[in-house]
């Protein structure tokens, strides 16, 4: 009787630990790819530790932003704004927004000195789409790439940079610019004053050793990603 009490526990045990460990945990943390593409410049680019949490805007006041917002995902997580929110208190800049009841979610109206106006907003993607709710609601996995991206709706392309991570000093060196969305080579854009050509490529040398850093260009489009080279 003790025995078949005591296996029977252990068996009990066993499972509630089998499926602990297949459920996702309460709000795990992740490191996410974070990019703001302002007016004029890149105003933050890197890798970005969140979990969901409480946001607070000058506009919009404290609410939550872990994903249950508007009842869009069952548990807490990551998200793309909470990833914003998290850059912006560890790397100096600031942004705004307001907050809308009926989404229970955040409208980001400026973010660095980049507001917006009555025909130009901020825009999220999420690994090169636009996020089909709000950026409280949208949650995030471990890499992905979440870009705010001023003036969004007006821009053709979301441009996407590649290419080699070593180069040698005097070389060519070709990097590729693709539209991130659909994968199309995008002929016309910039890299350090080179133009892509009709397959996106872009070829130049590199004459001094050293970590250099590249970004794509194009009046119609969001600049790119930064591709970092070592030239030795």
């Amino acid at each position: 009787m003790h025995c078949f009490r005591f296996c029977s526990l252990v068996a009990l045990f066993s499972l509630i630990s089998s499926v602990a460990a297949i459920l996702p945990r309460s709000n795990e943390g992740t490191i996410v790819n974070l990019r703001v593409e302002g007016l004029d410049k890149t105003t933050f680019e890197g890798p970005i530790f969140t979990r969901g949490h409480n946001v607070t805007t000058a506009s919009g006041g404290d609410h939550h932003c872990d994903g249950t917002n508007n009842g869009e995902n069952p548990k807490p997580g990551p998200t793309c704004t909470s990833a914003l929110d998290d850059a912006s208190r560890r790397h100096g800049f600031t942004f705004d927004g307001t907050f809308f009841a009926e989404f229970d979610d955040f409208f980001i109206t400026r973010i660095g000195p980049d507001t917006q106006t009555s025909t130009q907003f901020w825009g999220i993607l999420l690994n090169f789409q636009f996020t089909p709710v709000g950026g409280c609601q949208q949650q995030v996995k471990f890499e992905d790439q979440v870009l705010f991206a001023f003036d969004a709706f007006n821009k053709q392309h979301f441009l996407k940079l590649t290419g080699p991570k070593v180069a040698k000093a005097g070389h060519p060196v070709t990097l590729t610019v693709t539209d991130g969305s659909t994968g199309t080579a995008i002929s016309g854009a910039t890299v350090d004053g080179h133009t892509s050509d009709a397959n996106g490529k872009v070829t130049f040398t590199i004459a001094k050793p050293g970590v250099h850093g590249f970004k794509a260009e194009k009046s119609d489009s969001i600049r790119s990603n930064k591709v970092t080279i070592i030239v030795d």
